[in-house]
């Protein structure tokens, strides 16, 4: 006899879901959440009883708060406490001629503040530790300007400036919403709500720029839009996403190259300008009555008939479905092509910012969908801001270093003006544009400048940060993999960076500036933030603060490189030259004379070939260009870009994160098994445990592909042996000098011997089959020759 299997009895009522969220989502009402940059300055209107709360994230950063009263006195009084000096970092941040600080001080003045007599509570030291916070209550009505001042670092020192954030608790929430809807970023010419569950159709001039936002987060909004001219004439020509995806080459468009939407004859219609959210869709039509009534939902309320009434008074005709732009719509396609729709990326305050190419007739909805998680089960407003064409705004993207800190805007690298007269093509890397190739040129021939000559290029997106302190040799010690112990002053070193279980978080190389001073440069922000939360969590007495807004860097590679550098940096005798500076060193020195601007070279590099990197503040950046474009004449000097870049390193067996290597990914893995001295490094380490199991018992390696043919391969191709997959592609390259498709992979160890034949899969794997075989991980100088020469 069965027996009846049932559920064992849980007594009580249902248990919540749990769900972890970015805190952003989950702010109460009444609180609001503000970053002051290194060397920045915000505003803020307060009122009496507000509490501000103001943190020193990374620690040793100043802050200068003046408070002005409704008539514009300057009194920190309001402030509940004694002024204690002049305002003098506030007002040099606001002289220093930045335009996003001088349009701040103008519009101070239009409100009849004068910083120049202003008096300012001082909080914090050069010595305060991270997450040291300060409380003060307002006892009026004022508006507050904070700052964290800071000079321009120079290369070799590390007086770095970071960010505050400013937390200020509202006695009285400014209304009955949720979340306040952010400040405009200019004079709006056109303020319009989209209350829930309803669409609004507005007029955009040409030229304009038209933001559209995300108040509450989690919430999608469909968007459509007509050339105004061709409807004068009859013409109901909408923005085709078809269209726009088949000539963009992307799924839906994004600020940079491939940023503008089509009507069906590709007349462009508008262009994205700005993008906090980063996830939208192009695929599905806005939802329609035909899609409620066949999930049971009959005659619910949907954005093509609010389309349909919205654009009625503008003589356009119904539809029963609409195309549309769906901002903030979170869809994809699983391995089984099937779609699926989850909750929307954006964030309260996120948005999308588009300009108008035409004039255009548009319609924008607040999707009324409260039937799946398409808006995050809880259906709320949208809202639609427009501006002058004459706005400065730049294309930019938003990106967060981890899941609860604010968005940061792509930026403009130190060298930027200079480069941008020589291409148009550059994309998005990790919060700044980066050149992609050079049109004189092209990688082909920037490629062969590096091997031949000697090339420049711009690599200001890596990170930097600052480690200083009593402790900075035993935090740096214990969590890199290599022997920090063993370097020198003026030394640097190549290293992996891992969690406990021996995944890789980072992989970076530290500079050794003093006894207890280092510089790590990375990829990725989050190996900063995980050092600092090392330090804190071991009680070290040490700072750890970034200084990538600080220091700025041109690569100068390429055989010739040394010659034409010679010619330009200037070294104090306790310094090298350049022709002194051995292999993974780094000199101190200045651009032409003693005088000259300050600069630190550094030989390293990734390309394969000798090389050297010339760090400068940002400020400084034209300046250092212009020098090493000059000296270059007469060394072949081409400028390259990021296409180049990666056909260099992949002949050279480099690796690059997100491609060869991610979290679940070891150094033995990753193929730089050299960085991890298990034998000659006895202390101990994050992930040292893991690692020695993991080298002990290898299950996979990293090695490179010849592949027999010239057919294109790619991440993530499966390589086979027989039916069975043995490994992936990691990356891929048809060398120029070596006249064959190559890749680099990771193999099971079981077949990845050097002359083990493999095959690379296509299609679906199966039905087209690449034969390959297997090498060293480095296609060209494997002993690294080159760079070290």
């Amino acid at each position: 006899m069965s027996l009846l299997l049932r559920p064992p009895f849980v007594p009580g009522p249902p248990r919540p879901s749990r769900i972890l969220e970015p805190l952003g989502l989950h702010a109460p009402r009444g609180h609001e959440r503000y970053v002051v940059e290194g060397g920045g300055v915000i505003v803020i209107a307060a009122r009496a009883g507000d509490r501000l709360r103001i943190v020193n994230d990374e620690g040793g950063q100043p802050c200068e708060i003046a408070a002005f009263a409704a008539d514009g006195r300057s009194d920190t009084a309001i402030l509940g406490a004694p002024a204690n000096s002049d305002a003098g970092g506030l007002k040099a941040l606001l002289a220093s001629g930045q335009p996003s600080l001088t349009a701040l001080r103008r519009r101070l003045e239009g409100r009849g503040i004068d910083l120049g007599r202003a008096r300012a509570l001082h909080l914090f030291g050069a010595d305060t530790p991270a997450r040291t916070d300060e409380t003060l209550t307002l006892t009026q009505d004022a508006t507050l300007v904070i700052g964290a001042p800071g000079g321009g670092m120079a290369p070799d020192a590390q007086d770095t400036a970071t960010p505050l954030t400013v937390h200020l608790t509202l006695a009285r929430p400014r209304s009955e919403a949720r979340f306040e809807l952010p400040d405009a970023l200019a004079d709006p010419i056109l303020d319009l709500r989209v209350k829930s569950a309803t669409a609004e159709a507005y007029f955009v001039k040409a030229g304009d720029y038209l933001q559209i936002i995300d108040v509450d987060g989690r919430q999608c909004t469909d968007f459509q839009c007509f050339s105004a001219r061709k409807l004068d004439k009859g013409i109901e020509h909408a923005l085709d996403v078809t269209a726009t995806r088949s000539a963009m080459g992307h799924v839906y468009p994004m600020p940079g190259l491939h940023s503008k939407y089509f009507d069906q004859d590709f007349v462009p219609l508008i262009e994205v300008v700005q993008d906090t959210c980063g996830r939208h869709d192009t695929f599905g039509l806005a939802c329609t009555a035909k899609y409620y009534d066949d999930i049971g939902y009959p005659g619910h309320v949907n954005c093509t008939e609010n389309f349909n009434h919205a654009l009625g008074k503008h003589g356009v005709k119904p539809r029963g479905g609409w195309m549309a732009a769906n901002f903030f719509f979170n869809t994809g396609v699983d391995a089984h092509g099937v779609m699926y729709a989850d909750e929307p990326w954006s964030r309260p305050g996120d948005y999308v910012m588009v300009r108008a190419l035409t004039d255009l007739v548009c319609v924008s909805s607040a999707c009324p969908d409260d039937t799946t998680a398409a808006n995050g089960w809880n259906p709320t407003d949208i809202h639609v801001r427009t501006y002058s064409g004459a706005e400065p705004f730049k294309r930019a993207i938003a990106i967060r270093p981890t899941k609860d800190s604010e968005p940061k805007m792509t930026k403009e690298t130190g060298f930027h003006d200079r480069l941008s007269k020589l291409t148009r093509n550059f994309v998005e890397y990790r919060g700044y544009w980066l050149a992609n190739g050079f049109a004189a040129a092209g990688p082909i021939e920037e490629y062969w400048a590096c091997r031949q000559k000697s090339v420049v290029m711009d690599l200001s997106a890596l990170r930097k940060w600052e480690i200083t302190g009593p402790d900075a040799e035993a935090l740096m010690q214990y969590c890199l993999t290599r022997d920090v112990k063993k370097l020198a002053v003026g030394q640097i070193v190549y290293s992996a960076m891992c969690y406990p279980h021996g995944g890789m978080i980072d992989d970076g190389t530290v500079f050794r500036l003093g006894q207890d001073n280092f510089r790590w440069v990375g990829g990725d922000d989050y190996s900063g933030i995980w050092l600092r939360e090392q330090a804190e969590a071991l009680g070290l007495k040490v700072l750890v603060r970034s200084s990538t807004d600080q220091l700025h860097n041109l690569a100068v590679q390429g055989p010739e490189s040394r010659d034409l550098l010679k010619k330009v940096i200037w070294t104090p005798a306790h310094q090298p030259t350049v022709e002194e500076l051995g292999w993974f060193r780094f000199t101190v020195g200045r651009i032409g004379a003693a005088d000259g601007i300050p600069v630190v070279v550094s030989r390293t590099g990734y390309t394969g070939e000798l090389g050297y990197e010339v760090w400068c503040h940002p400020k400084h950046g034209g300046e250092v260009f212009d020098a090493i474009w000059a000296a270059g004449k007469d060394h072949g000097l081409t400028p390259m870009g990021l296409q180049a870049l990666d056909m260099l390193r992949i002949e050279a067996g480099l690796i690059f994160a997100g491609y060869d290597f991610s979290d679940q990914t070891d150094p033995f893995e990753a193929g730089i098994g050299f960085t991890v001295p298990l034998k000659s490094k006895t202390d101990d380490f994050v992930g040292r445990e893991a690692l020695v199991r993991r080298k002990e018992h290898p299950s996979r390696k990293m090695v490179g592909l010849v592949i027999d043919g010239n057919v294109q391969v790619g991440h993530g191709d499966c390589v086979h042996v027989g039916r069975a997959q043995v490994g992936e592609v990691t990356s891929s390259m048809r060398s120029p000098i070596l006249g064959q498709n190559i890749a680099l992979a990771r193999i099971d160890v079981a077949h990845a011997e050097v002359g083990t034949d493999v095959e690379v899969g296509k299609l679906d794997g199966h039905q087209k089959r690449l034969p390959a075989k297997i090498v060293s991980l480095s296609h060209y100088d494997p002993k690294k020759t080159r760079p070290q020469s």
